[in-house]
């Protein structure tokens, strides 16, 4: 009953902290349904594409044994080069096949949760091992599912391998009359269909499982409140992670600002310290200039470069300079203290362009 209260509490979806907290500890979803076609797809891949190659190299290697018996070495050190050459020989042979389950295996976890390395999931861990403390989980949901997912892939294999081997009874039954090249043609056809229809059923049991794998890992790791706001206070205290929220946010800001120097109307200096831009265009309907970027020392120097670069006027107004710096912050306009000593630096601008204030602002 507690364990159903506290599913109910958790309303939240799983935080991006917490699935990257699981996955560190190995807790992850995975659909070994998926792991299963993999396997049964080898398979079919060596018995379609490998097994003539391998029936055909392991004929080579024992052909030496069944024609010649008598031309065998049957000292000590002949019969251990021997079985040293028919082991490395039949190594080589099996290597490919060996090889393909191996890729596919690996192939089928890189899919679904890429390449993951999970410490703590090798630690061994006694309660896991105490069938008492775990009795328990023997019957759960999730068990229940593998057992109706386990009865239906029987079910369907079943009756697919039996529509497939119906209409060949009379062959099968009569093939005490076949030769052996006959027997192991049919039986080798029979396996390569039932093989087939195999991987083709257990593709959409996998396919729906693997979702269902997702949905379910989601939803168990759903947050309650109470945790959402723990994590949000974790995450806001943590001095690391306050440190480099301020650097992102300075970096943009950054950004902005040299976006912003080509576009202002004036950068007032004192003159290497400190540096600010100011835009001001009344035809545009501002009732007074705005701080566009401001820096100090190497920021100062950018802002000074950027604006020669894109012929912005400076002009070297130290008070004037080291007050806006630090009364004025981004994107705000100059406060009205401030309004003569700018409106000087504005006038000056205009006469450099050849243009005249508007009177409003003169008055």
């Amino acid at each position: 009953m507690a364990d159903e209260q506290d599913e109910s509490s958790k309303t939240e979806e799983a935080s991006e902290r917490k699935l990257e907290r699981a996955r560190e500890e190995g807790n992850v979803p995975l659909s070994m349904e998926v792991k299963s076609w993999f396997m049964l797809f080898a398979a079919l891949m060596m018995l379609w594409g490998l097994a003539p190659f391998v029936m055909e190299r392991t004929t080579a290697i024992a052909f030496k044994f069944i024609e010649r018996p008598a031309e065998l070495p049957v000292d000590p050190l002949g019969l251990r080069d021997l079985l040293k050459e028919t082991s490395f020989d039949l190594f080589l042979t099996l290597l490919m096949p060996l090889g393909l389950f191996l890729v596919l295996a690996a192939a089928s976890a890189l899919i679904q949760i890429g390449f993951l390395y999970a410490p703590k999931r090798m630690e061994i861990k006694w309660e896991r091992i105490n069938l008492f403390a775990n009795a328990k989980e023997f019957i759960t949901k999730a068990k229940i599912v593998d057992l109706i997912k386990g009865i239906f892939k029987i079910t369907a294999v079943g009756y697919a391998a039996w529509l497939i081997v119906k209409p060949r009874i009379l062959d099968i039954l009569n093939t005490s009359s076949f030769d052996v090249a006959s027997i192991l043609a049919l039986t080798y056809k029979l396996l390569l269909l039932i093989l087939l229809t195999m991987v083709m059923i257990i593709f959409v049991i996998a396919f729906a499982d693997y979702f269902y794998q997702k949905f379910s890992y989601l939803k168990r790791q759903r947050m309650t409140k109470q945790e959402v706001k723990d994590e949000y206070k974790q995450t806001e205290g943590d001095p690391q992670v306050k440190m480099r929220l301020r650097s992102i946010r300075m970096e943009r800001l950054r950004k902005r600002m040299m976006a912003n120097v080509p576009k202002s109307s004036v950068v007032v200096t004192n003159p290497t310290h400190f540096a600010v831009a100011l835009r001001y265009e009344p035809e545009e309907g501002m009732e007074a200039p705005i701080v566009v970027a401001k820096g100090q020392d190497f920021i100062a120097l950018k802002i000074r470069e950027i604006a020669q670069q894109n012929d912005v006027p400076i002009v070297e107004n130290p008070p004037l300079a080291r007050a806006l710096f630090a009364s004025v912050e981004i994107d705000e306009p100059i406060p009205t203290e401030h309004y003569a000593a700018v409106a000087e630096v504005i006038k000056y601008v205009y006469q450099l362009k050849g243009k005249t204030l508007p009177q409003r602002e003169e008055n």
